[in-house]
């Protein structure tokens, strides 16, 4: 009796290291994300969250280990061959140019859409998912508040029009009210069938929409497991929940 194929997951990371010289910023980071899932990957600061993402995102170089992304190896290919393939980076502390105008950071997102109408298209689409944003598309993007800033580097990052997105510490230094509607937009674009990886020092939070976790401790997986069960857990609740 044959069993059916577990499906392949959309991204796999095997062993990763990062090293800057002669320090390492990761040391060992394998995890998964299926196709259509929210994946959290959880650590105190310094655990090699931001360093993981961004070696995903070919933003620095992999040392050693392998990134697959669908079906294809992408573990040496920079950052804008990547996000061509359909994969986008948010990253922390937003990186917008702020002399310019929301729209137009918008737009830079979209760099590697050729097609003008697929554009306007997202632009669009973009807009009617932060309607705020479409209100102040003239606005410079140095003048908004911190929870618009965090609008205009998700909606920069769906502008590449993405299968997956990379978040990296969405709720930094955002006021509850605000995180709280940013995870309600995120769970429904993931309804939408838009893959993520969440970065997240805000646990709880990022336990209750994900379907599986990741921790990592001095840049190397410490544990894994389905949210619900590690939120459960009382060594995570110790250490990160501090119950």
């Amino acid at each position: 009796m044959s069993h059916p194929e577990t499906p392949k997951p959309l991204l796999s990371v095997s062993h990763l290291e990062v090293r800057y010289g002669d320090l390492i910023g990761v040391a060992d980071v394998s995890l998964e994300v299926g196709r259509g899932q929210i994946i959290a990957l959880l650590g105190s600061n310094g655990a090699g969250k931001t360093t993981t993402l961004n070696a995903i995102a070919g933003l620095i170089p992999a040392s050693s280990g392998q990134i697959v992304f669908a079906d294809r190896d992408i573990t040496h290919q920079p950052a804008y061959a990547i996000v061509s393939q359909g994969l986008a980076l948010s990253p922390e502390g937003w990186r917008l140019f702020v002399q310019q105008s929301v729209e137009n950071n918008l737009m830079l997102g979209a760099t590697t859409v050729a097609d003008a109408a697929k554009k306007a298209a997202l632009l669009d689409k973009v807009y009617s998912i932060f309607p705020k944003l479409a209100e102040r598309r003239l606005q410079q993007a140095g003048t908004m508040s911190g929870g618009e800033r965090q609008m205009l580097a998700v909606g920069r990052a769906l502008m590449s029009d993405p299968e997956l997105l990379l978040l990296d510490e969405p709720s930094l230094g955002l006021a509850p009210a605000i995180v709280e509607s940013m995870y309600d937009t995120l769970i429904r674009l993931n309804r939408t069938g838009l893959t993520i990886l969440l970065a997240e020092q805000s646990v709880e939070l990022a336990l209750e929409i994900s379907n599986h976790a990741y921790v990592l401790q001095v840049g190397r997986n410490a544990m894994s497991g389905p949210s619900a069960d590690l939120a459960k857990d009382p060594n995570v609740q110790k250490v990160y929940l501090g119950h």
